[in-house]
C-alpha cells in the first residue's frame, strides 16, 4: 500500500519535526529499507492474516488517517497478524501491524482508529530512529541483530526477542520498543489531532485506553495486553487524553457498518470450531448486538464453514434484501456458489460486480477461484497476473497464482510467482532455488532469462542489506 497525495493541511497546533535526517541515524530513506527487512523477516515468523477484505478495509481507514497525518513519506505497507492477543506497532519505514486481537477488542471504528493513529505519530516523529541513535553511541549493533530483536519482540511482547540480543543491545532495544514516557505522550497528542482531523469522535481515545487499563486489572502479569507492554498506560496518562479530548467538540458518527463485518470475519477465525461460531452468533442475534447486520453476516460466514450452505443462504437472502450491493453479501453468496458446485452462477455474479468495481482485490480473488473451480485456469492466471502488476506486495495473490499456474500446466511460472511469494516471506534462500528452477526453464527467452536474473541479483543485494 503506497500513499502519494499531496501534504494534508497543518494542524493548529503544529509540532516541530524533531526526526530530520540531519539529526537521525537513518535517513528517510534508508528506514523504509530498514522497514522492508524487517516486514520480510517478520512474515517468515508469524502468522499473517491474508484475507482480502480484512486487508483492503484496514488499508483504507489508514488511507484516510495517514491524509490528515503529519507523515511525511506516506509510503505504508500494512501487515495483519493472525493473533488474538490485542497488540498492534509500527516499525520504522512505515510499516504498521495490527493483530486480529485489536479489532476483536476495539468496539468501533474509532477506538481502532485511536490506536492506528498513535502508531502514525510514532512513525511521523521518528520516535524509533532517534532513540536507537542514542543507544548507538553507547553500543555497537549489527543491523540483522536489531532486525532479529524487533521481530521477536513484535511477535512475543519482549523475552524471546531479547534473548536473541547480547544484554546491551537487549536493554537498548527493549528500552526503544516500549517507548519513553515523553514519546508516549507525544504520539497520543498527536495521534488525537490526527483522529479529530479525519472526523472522528476523539472521546474514542480515553474510551479504549480506559478499557486497555481495566484489562489489566483482571488479569495476571502474563496476560498483559501486548500493547501495554510496549506502550505503558497510567492514570495520569489517561487523564490527560481525557482531558485533550475535552477541548473537541463530541463527534457522533454512526456506526461503521464496515467495521462490524471485518470484525464478523475475525471472530470466525478465531472460533474453535465452526459449530460454535454458529451458537455464538446465534447468541448474538437473540441479545442486543452493537450492529445486527454484522451478527447475521457472521451468522453466514459460520454456517458455511460449517458445511450448511442451504441454511447460509437462506441468511444472506436476509442481508441482500435490505442492503443488496453490499459488497460483503455479494462475495458470500458467490462463494456459497462454489461450495455447492455452481461456479458458473458464482462467475456471472462477480464478472458483473467486476465492471463496477475494476481491479477490486477482494473480488478478483473470488473470481480467480471461480475460474479454477470451473476448469477454466488459464483465464485465472492471466486475471491474477494482471492483478499482481496492481498488488506486487500480496503474498496471499503470489501464492494463488502459483497454484492456478501450476494447474495450468505453466511451471515456469509457477516457479516465478513462488519466488515472489518467498521473497515476500523473507525465506531467501528458496526464492533463489525457485528462481533457478525458472531461469533453466527460460534459456531459450532472453526476455524472460534477464527479469529472472535481476531477480536473483535483487534477492544478493537483500541479503547485503540485512548484514548492515
Amino acid at each position: 500500500m503506497i500513499f502519494t497525495f499531496s501534504q494534508a493541511q497543518p494542524e493548529e497546533l503544529k509540532l516541530p519535526n524533531l526526526g530530520e535526517a540531519s539529526t537521525s541515524l537513518f535517513s528517510p530513506e534508508q528506514e523504509y529499507k530498514l522497514g522492508r527487512a524487517w516486514l520480510r523477516m517478520f512474515r517468515s515468523q508469524v502468522r499473517t492474516l491474508e484475507d482480502p477484505m480484512v486487508h483492503d478495509y484496514l488499508e483504507s481507514l489508514l488511507y484516510t488517517l495517514v491524509t490528515h497525518s503529519e507523515l511525511e513519506d506516506r509510503r505504508i505497507d500494512l501487515v495483519v497478524v493472525e493473533n488474538p492477543v490485542l497488540n498492534a506497532f509500527a516499525v520504522p519505514g512505515g510499516v504498521i501491524g495490527v493483530h486480529t486481537g485489536l479489532m476483536l477488542y476495539a468496539q468501533s471504528e474509532d477506538e481502532l482508529a485511536t490506536v492506528l493513529s498513535h502508531e502514525l505519530a510514532h512513525l511521523s516523529q521518528r520516535h524509533f530512529s532517534r532513540g536507537v541513535e542514542q543507544q548507538r553511541k553507547q553500543q555497537p549493533f549489527t543491523m540483522a541483530g536489531m532486525l532479529a530483536g524487533l521481530v521477536l519482540i513484535a511477535t512475543t511482547g519482549g523475552s524471546a526477542g531479547l534473548a536473541a540480543l547480547s544484554a546491551s543491545q537487549a536493554a537498548a532495544i527493549e528500552s526503544q520498543m516500549r517507548f519513553s514516557r515523553g514519546n508516549e505522550q507525544e504520539a497520543d497528542r498527536i495521534g488525537m489531532q490526527t483522529l479529530v482531523a479525519a472526523g472522528m469522535d476523539p472521546h474514542a481515545a480515553p474510551a479504549m485506553f480506559e478499557r486497555m487499563l481495566a484489562a489489566t486489572r483482571y488479569s495476571s502479569g502474563s496476560r498483559t495486553p501486548e500493547f501495554l507492554r510496549t506502550h505503558p498506560l497510567s492514570e495520569s496518562r489517561i487523564a490527560d487524553t481525557r482531558n485533550r479530548a475535552r477541548q473537541y467538540p463530541k463527534t457522533i458518527r454512526p456506526e461503521s457498518l464496515a467495521f462490524h463485518l471485518m470484525r464478523a470475519r475475525i471472530q470466525i477465525v478465531h472460533a474453535d470450531t465452526p459449530q460454535r461460531a454458529v451458537s455464538e452468533f446465534r447468541g448474538m442475534l437473540d441479545g442486543k448486538p452493537r450492529s445486527r447486520e454484522a451478527a447475521r453476516y457472521g451468522l453466514v460466514l459460520a454456517l458455511k464453514a460449517a458445511g450448511q450452505p442451504a441454511e447460509a443462504r437462506r441468511e444472506l437472502d436476509i442481508l441482500l434484501a435490505h442492503n443488496p450491493g453490499q459488497l460483503e453479501y455479494i462475495i458470500a453468496g458467490a462463494e456459497i456458489d462454489m461450495d455447492i458446485g455452481e461456479a458458473q452462477a458464482s462467475i456471472r455474479v462477480l464478472t458483473r460486480e467486476l465492471k463496477l468495481y475494476p481491479g477490486n482485490h477482494a473480488l478478483t480473488m473470488a473470481y480467480a477461484r471461480a475460474l479454477v473451480q470451473d476448469d477454466q485456469p488459464h483465464i485465472a492466471e492471466q486475471v491474477l497476473l494482471e492483478q499482481s502488476r496492481k498488488r506486487p506486495n500480496d503474498p496471499g495473490m503470489w501464492y494463488l497464482l502459483a497454484e492456478v499456474s501450476g494447474l495450468s500446466g505453466n511451471i515456469l511460472g509457477v516457479h516465478r510467482a513462488r519466488a515472489e511469494y518467498f521473497i515476500l516471506n523473507g525465506i531467501l534462500d528458496e526464492a533463489e532455488h525457485q528462481l533457478n528452477y525458472a531461469l533453466r526453464l527460460s534459456q531459450n527467452d532472453y526476455h524472460t532469462s534477464a527479469l529472472v536474473n535481476q531477480r536473483i541479483k535483487d534477492i544478493a543485494t537483500l541479503r547485503r542489506r540485512m548484514e548492515l
